[in-house]
């Protein structure tokens, strides 16, 4: 190593992406619009979007080794989508069940005092590193789906809260958040529309007042994030989402 070796690259591998959002809010169909596009899933999530996919896995080996022959052979595909994580989730939990000391059926927590999530982090992770090394190695964009739950933030700075997140453990969940360059939550674009119900009290109405939309920054109602400077909320379209990527990584003065 010498200064001379010093260089200076401006090279933007291809995002890492997760989506996480209710069912039927056009995740899978975000995923589906991205460039060839091929789908490893784990829930028959598909119906009637046609698309190359791998059949569902019934197994954690059965995602292993869908990620094996992407990495292993020759093809076309430029997106793998990994369709969803919580459903992924289930199939690491059946994977690494143990029979508890003191008897009953096998399960994640049979291994005792939290060993267990720690173990399917550590699979999850596995995962992870297979697609990262199809992004590495084949120039692949990765997406994620995964749906939600409404979970308590206790916030030191004010009172607790609820909140989405992600439809997985913990553990999991905050690994996921980490890994991927991109955390968007889908949603249906609301309006709250207080009505007279009488005797004068007033109801709250969400009221929908547009299509689907990609959030992508943080707030206290659900976590985002994105490494490259995108606008807070997008369409939820490929389209949409590629056309400011792109505007985000063109070089200053372009």
């Amino acid at each position: 190593m010498t200064l001379q070796s010093l260089q200076q690259k401006r090279t933007i591998p291809p995002p890492r992406i997760l989506i996480y959002g209710p069912h039927g809010i056009g995740k899978t169909t975000f995923g589906s619009q991205a460039p060839d596009p091929v789908f490893i899933p784990t829930e028959d999530g598909l119906g009637s979007i046609q698309v190359t996919s791998f059949p569902v896995a019934t197994k954690y080996q059965d995602v292993i080794d869908a990620i094996g022959v992407l990495y292993t052979e020759d093809h076309p595909y430029k997106t793998v989508v990994l369709d969803s994580l919580d459903w992924l989730e289930a199939l690491i939990w059946t994977h690494s069940a143990v029979t508890p000391k003191d008897g009953g059926p096998a399960s994640i927590e049979g291994h005792g005092y939290g060993k267990g999530y720690i173990i399917a982090a550590d699979r999850l992770r596995e995962v992870f590193d297979g697609l990262a090394a199809l992004r590495d190695t084949k120039g692949m964009t990765v997406i994620l789906t995964a749906h939600t739950k409404v979970k308590r933030f206790d916030d030191p700075t004010c009172e607790p809260y609820d909140r989405y997140t992600l439809k997985l453990h913990e553990k999991a969940a905050a690994l996921a958040a980490e890994w991927v360059d991109i955390l968007g939550f889908a949603a249906q674009e609301m309006t709250i529309r207080r009505e007279d119900v009488g005797f004068g009290k007033k109801t709250a109405r969400g009221l929908a007042i547009g299509g689907h939309v990609l959030h992508l920054a943080r707030t206290p109602a659900y976590d985002a994030k994105n490494r490259y400077g995108l606008p807070d909320v997008l369409p939820l379209e490929w389209a949409a989402f590629a056309t400011a990527l792109e505007q985000a990584n063109a070089p200053k003065g372009e």
